[in-house]
This record gives structure tokens, sequence and C-alpha cells, in this order.
């Protein structure tokens, strides 16, 4: 495989991420909230690229010593080739420089593939959000690793 490339998300990054929002979630993101996240302060956002194609991103909320996954995707024609895997390592390393402690996330109780990614970086599960997705409907595990 070609070397991946993690790199910021700017403004003009925003139509190919929507597009593989699009492809990858039932509910997706907005144009705008991918700008909001990218202009906010408390936000850390990253795109892969891979022969100078976006091919996924990756969002996260960083507040004191905790952050939050709020959105990580990869286009499907580019998964299983460990680019979710290298989106997360980079954005575990940066957020342990930037002094989170402890980083969260949801992912669908039935989003078998996801869990495993996460357990294999050395996430944990912590508890369930009953409800907390909708189209379908589907409790939330919530998932956290040490930094």
């Amino acid at each position: 495989m070609n070397t991946v490339y993690i790199r910021e998300m700017y403004i003009e990054d925003i139509p190919e991420v929507v597009s593989i929002e699009r492809l990858s979630f039932s509910m997706p993101w907005s144009e705008t909230s991918f700008r909001s996240e990218i202009y906010s302060r408390y936000s850390i956002t990253r795109v892969a690229e891979l022969n100078g194609i976006v091919v996924g991103y990756i969002c996260v909320k960083h507040v004191a010593d905790e952050c939050h996954l709020l959105n990580l995707a990869v286009h499907p024609d580019y998964r299983r080739r460990g680019i979710a895997k290298v989106l997360l390592d980079n954005m575990i390393r940066e957020l342990k420089i930037e002094g989170c402690r402890f980083f969260y996330l949801e992912v669908r109780a039935s989003n078998y593939t996801a869990r495993r990614l996460y357990e294999g970086v050395g996430f944990n599960m912590v508890g369930i959000r009953k409800g907390y997705y909708v189209n379908p409907v589907e409790d939330a595990i919530i998932m956290m690793k040490e930094l």
C-alpha cells in the first residue's frame, strides 16, 4: 500500500469529506457541521490522503484533559487497508502531546468491525447509552482509552 498522509482538514476538503460521510452513515453530518468543527477551538480535524485523494477523516473534541471522538470514516473503496487505524494512531499521539488523558467514544453496538478496531488500539467498554442512535434505533457502546 502507498503511504497514507495525515494532515489538517481544510474547508476545501469538505465536499470530499461529506461524500465519504454520506457513504458511511445513515444520519450523516452536514457541510455546516464539518465547517463548525474545523473552526472550533476545541476540535481537532484531520484527513487521510492516499495519492492526493482524501480517503478518510477523523474529528475529535478536546476539552481540558478529556477528548471525545466525534466522527471517523474511511471511503468504502479504501476500507480494510488500515487507514482508520493510521488516523486513530496519529490522533492518539497528537492528543497525548496536547495533554489529553482520557479519550472517549460511542459506537453502535452492532458495529463489530469498528469495535474491534477501537479495542485493537486500547479502548475498553465503560458503559452503554440506551437508544442513543436513530435510523435505526440502537444502543451505543461507550468506550474509553486512558492516554
